[in-house]
C-alpha cells in the first residue's frame, strides 16, 4: 500500500514535534522536517516548499540545539524535492491527456462504425466528443459553393452559414489540423454570437483523399499539445471510418448493379433498374439514361421524371448538340455542375424549373470513338458532388456499359432472327425497307441509309431511310461504278468487309459525283450533308447482292470499330436472306412472266397496273394505258404455222422493249393482244409512244406477209378512276381503231 503525500507530510509533522517534546536533540528531530518540506515541495512546488522549511525553522527555534545548517538543510530538501515533483506532476498531467486521447481513439473504434453512412457520422461526432469531456463548442462544418454550413453543433449554435475564410477556411485549404490558441491575434477569425471563446481547433475530415467536413472545436481557454495531439488522431479515425464506409457503399451498389443487370432481359429492363438504384442510393431526384441515335439522342430509360415539360424533353430526345448529354459525348469526359443555369448548353425546360445539380457520364463502348450512351443523374437543389460518389459513378458506369454491350448484342440476333422470320411471310418488297431499318437501328452511328440490291446487272435503290426513295429509283450502278464508291477493291468487298468514310478526310460529295448525276444525289441523296458514311457490301459466293450504305448526317466521328463489328454481324446474314428472297422473286417473275416472249404476262399486268393507279391517285399525276392488238398475225400463223406464228409474236416483244421509253411497262395480254403501261404520262404524251410502237410494229414481215397494230388508249383521270374503268375505255378503243382501220385511237 503507498500511502499519499500529504499523509507522509503531516506522519512527518507529528514525529518531528513528538521527538522533541520527549527530548531529543537536533540531529533526531531535523529529518522528520526535511521530510515535511520535501513532500509539501514536491506535492505543491518550490513557494510551498519554502513555507513548509521556514514553518519548520520556526519550530526547530522551540528545542535545543538549532543551528543555521538546519535551516540550509530543509531549504535544500525544498529545492530538491521540488525538482524531482515537477518531473512527476508533469508526468502525471501527461498521462492524464493521454488517458483522454486513449478514450478519443477508443470511442472512434467502438462507436462510429455504427453509423450507417457519411452523413450520420458526421452528425454524432458534436455528441461523441460531448460525451469523452470536450468542453467548449463542438461542430461540424461542410463546405459549400460559399463557404460552410453547419450539419451538426453541440451546444446549439445560431450561425448556420460562414465564408470560407478563417481558421475554418485555412482547414480545408491546407488538408491539414489549424489550432489558434488566442484568436484575438487571428485576422480572419469569425466569431460566433453567444461563445466565449479563446482557442479553436480546426480538424479536416477526409473521405477518399477529399476533404468532406470540417470538426471545429472552440473554447474559452487554450488546448493542451495533447490534446490537440489527441483530437487530431481522433480526426484521423473519423476520416478512416468515412473512406471506409465510402468503400462498403460503392462495393454494394456495384454487386446490386451487376446483378440486377445479370437479369435483365432487355436494354430498357436493364438502363430501368441502373437507374432506380443509383438514383435512391445517391439520394437524387431523377436520371436519365440517354442513347446516341443518329441527330438525337433518345431516353433508353428515366427514373423519378415527373414534369409535363420534363416528360415531352424525354418523348422528343435531344436535338444535336443540346444539353450536357451532348457535351459529354463529344469530349467524352464527365461533367459535374451544381449551378445548371450557368451551363450554356442546358436545356431549357430543366433551366425553367430551377433545377441546379447534374452529373453527365459517359457510359463506355467497346471499340467506339465516342460513347454511345450517357448517363445523366440531377436534383433541383444545389449539393456538391463528393470524390467518392464521383469514383462510384465512374464504377457504375463501366458496370453498367459491360452489362449494356451484352444485351445489345442479344438485340441484334432477335432482330435479324425476326427478318428471317419476316421473310416467310412478306414480300421482297416491303422487306427491304424492314432490312435498312434494322441496320440503321442497331448499327451505332448511323441515323439514315439506303440499299442498293442487284438486279439485271446493275444496283437500284430498293430502299432508303432519310432520302427521297423515289428520287432516286431512277438511278442505277454499273459493278464497277459500285466498287468505286466502295473504294476498298473487289476482293473485299466478296469478303463483305464494312468500310468507313469521314468528312473529316475524304470529299464525300465528290466521290458520289463520279458514280452517279449530281443533281440527284445532292437533291434526292443529300449527298452534301452526309458526314459520315459506312459501306457494307453483302455477298454471296462470287457476287455482291447488295450495299447497305449507313449514313450520319452530323458527325464526322460517329462511326467506329463498334460500328464496323455490328455492320459484319449484319453481312452474313443478310446475304442469306438477300439470296432466299431473290430465289423466291425469281419464282414469282416465273409466274407472272410470259414464257415465250419473256414480257410479264396479264397477272404481273394486273398487280402491275393496280400499284400505278394508286401512286397516280396518291400523287395526283396522270397514268396511260394502252391496250394493242396485232393485225395480220392470224395470217402469219395460218399461212406459215405456229412456229412462225411464235417468232413474230417473240419479234413484236423485242420491238416493244426496244422502243420503250424509261419508266414504260409493255406486258404481253394474251393470244396476240399486248398492254404497255404509261406512269406519269398524260395522253398527248401516250399517243405519241402509241404511234412509235405501231410505226415499229408494221416493219416486222414474214415471207411476204407483214403486222400491223391497233391501239386503244384510257388515260387517268379524264377515262376512268378505277382499274375497269380504264381497261374498258382503252378495251373499246382498241375495237373502234380496227374497225376504223386507224393505228391508235384515244
Amino acid at each position: 500500500m503507498v500511502l499519499p503525500y500529504p499523509v507522509i507530510a503531516l506522519g512527518s509533522l507529528f514525529m518531528g514535534l513528538l521527538a522533541g517534546v520527549l527530548g531529543y536533540t537536533d540531529p533526531y528531530i531535523l529529518p522528520w522536517f526535511m521530510i515535511l518540506t520535501a513532500a509539501t515541495a514536491s506535492m505543491y512546488g518550490f513557494s510551498w516548499g519554502l513555507v513548509a522549511a521556514f514553518l519548520s525553522t520556526g519550530l526547530l527555534l522551540l528545542f535545543p540545539g538549532f543551528n543555521l545548517m538546519a535551516l540550509a538543510l530543509l531549504l535544500l530538501s525544498a529545492w530538491l524535492a521540488h525538482g524531482l515533483g515537477e518531473s512527476l506532476r508533469r508526468a502525471h498531467r501527461r498521462a492524464k491527456v493521454l488517458a483522454k486521447s486513449h478514450r478519443y481513439l477508443a470511442e472512434a473504434l467502438e462507436a462510429l462504425p455504427q453509423a450507417e453512412n457519411r452523413h450520420a457520422l458526421l452528425q454524432s461526432l458534436p455528441e461523441h466528443l460531448e460525451a469523452l469531456g470536450a468542453r467548449g463548442h463542438v461542430g461540424i462544418w461542410v463546405p459549400t459553393r460559399q463557404g460552410f454550413r453547419l450539419l451538426a453543433s453541440v451546444p446549439p449554435l445560431a450561425l448556420e452559414e460562414v465564408p470560407a475564410t478563417g481558421v475554418l477556411g485555412r482547414a480545408l485549404k491546407e488538408g491539414k489540423p489549424v489550432y489558434v490558441p488566442d484568436v484575438r491575434e487571428e485576422p480572419g477569425y469569425i466569431p460566433a454570437p453567444g461563445l466565449n471563446v479563446l482557442s479553436e481547433l480546426a480538424l479536416p475530415l477526409w473521405e477518399r483523399g477529399e476533404v468532406v467536413a470540417v470538426l471545429n472545436l472552440e473554447r474559452p481557454y487554450p488546448f493542451t499539445p495533447e490534446e490537440v495531439e489527441g483530437l487530431t488522431r481522433f480526426a484521423q479515425a473519423v476520416s478512416l471510418q468515412l473512406s471506409r464506409l465510402a468503400d462498403l457503399k460503392e462495393r454494394r451498389i456495384l454487386a446490386e448493379l451487376a446483378e440486377g443487370l445479370a437479369r435483365a432481359e432487355t436494354l430498357e429492363e436493364a438502363a430501368e433498374g441502373a437507374l432506380a438504384l443509383l438514383v435512391t442510393s445517391l439520394g437524387l431526384e431523377s436520371g436519365t439514361l440517354w442513347e446516341v441515335r443518329g441527330a438525337r439522342m433518345q431516353a433508353l430509360a428515366s427514373h423519378g421524371v415527373r414534369e409535363a415539360s420534363l416528360l415531352r424533353v424525354l418523348e422528343e430526345g435531344l436535338p444535336f448538340g443540346v444539353g450536357l448529354a451532348w457535351r459529354v459525348y463529344e469530349t467524352g469526359s464527365p461533367f459535374f455542375t451544381a449551378h445548371y443555369a450557368e451551363e450554356s448548353q442546358g436545356v431549357a425546360a430543366l433551366k425553367a424549373l430551377g433545377w441546379r445539380t447534374f452529373a453527365a457520364l459517359p457510359i463506355p463502348s467497346q471499340g467506339a470513338p465516342r460513347s454511345r450512351r450517357v448517363l445523366v443523374l440531377g436534383q433541383r437543389e444545389e449539393r456538391p458532388w463528393p470524390k467518392a460518389e464521383v469514383d462510384l459513378l465512374l464504377s457504375a458506369c463501366r458496370t453498367l456499359g459491360l452489362g449494356l454491350e451484352r444485351l445489345t448484342e442479344r438485340a441484334r440476333h432477335q432482330a435479324v432472327n425476326r427478318l428471317f422470320l419476316d421473310l416467310l411471310e412478306k414480300p421482297l418488297e416491303a422487306l427491304y425497307p424492314e432490312v435498312l431499318e434494322v441496320a440503321v437501328r442497331h448499327v451505332p452511328g448511323a441515323e439514315a441509309g439506303s440499299l442498293l440490291v442487284l438486279e439485271g446487272g446493275v444496283y437500284r435503290f430498293r430502299a432508303a431511310l432519310g432520302y427521297d426513295l423515289e428520287g432516286l429509283e431512277g438511278v442505277t450502278f454499273g459493278l464497277e461504278a459500285q466498287l468505286l464508291w466502295y473504294g476498298r477493291g473487289k476482293e473485299e468487298a466478296l469478303r463483305g468487309e464494312p468500310r468507313v468514310l469521314s468528312a473529316a478526310e475524304h470529299p464525300i460529295a465528290e466521290i458520289s459525283h463520279e458514280t452517279a448525276p449530281p443533281e440527284v444525289m445532292d437533291t434526292a441523296g443529300r449527298v452534301r450533308e452526309i458526314q459520315a458514311n459506312l459501306c457494307l457490301p453483302v455477298p454471296h459466293k462470287d457476287q455482291v447482292l447488295a450495299y447497305l450504305n449507313l449514313d450520319n448526317l452530323h458527325d464526322p466521328q460517329a462511326f467506329g470499330e463498334d460500328s464496323l463489328e455490328a455492320a459484319r454481324f449484319f453481312a452474313a446474314p443478310l446475304a442469306t436472306l438477300l439470296h432466299e428472297s431473290r430465289t423466291r422473286k425469281l419464282i414469282l417473275e416465273a409466274a407472272l412472266t410470259d414464257p415465250l416472249t419473256g414480257l410479264p404476262n396479264r397477272r404481273a399486268f394486273e398487280q402491275a397496273f393496280l400499284e400505278e393507279l394508286k401512286r397516280a391517285e396518291r400523287y395526283g399525276y396522270p397514268l396511260s394505258l394502252a391496250v394493242l392488238d396485232l393485225k395480220g398475225f392470224k395470217a402469219v400463223n395460218d399461212r406459215l404455222g405456229h412456229a412462225v406464228g411464235d417468232q413474230a409474236l417473240m419479234k413484236v416483244a423485242e420491238v416493244l422493249e426496244k422502243e420503250r421509253r424509261n419508266g414504260d411497262r409493255p406486258f404481253r395480254w394474251g393470244g396476240d393482244e399486248f398492254a404497255v403501261i404509261f406512269p406519269h404520262t398524260p395522253k398527248k404524251g401516250a399517243v405519241a409512244a402509241s404511234l412509235r410502237y405501231a410505226r415499229a410494229i408494221m416493219g416486222l414481215c414474214f415471207d411476204g406477209l407483214c403486222l400491223g397494230a391497233n391501239i386503244g388508249l384510257a388515260t387517268f383521270p379524264e377515262d376512268g378512276k378505277t382499274p375497269d374503268e380504264l381497261l374498258s375505255a382503252a378495251d373499246t378503243r382498241m375495237y373502234q381503231a380496227k374497225a376504223q382501220g386507224v393505228a391508235v385511237l384515244a
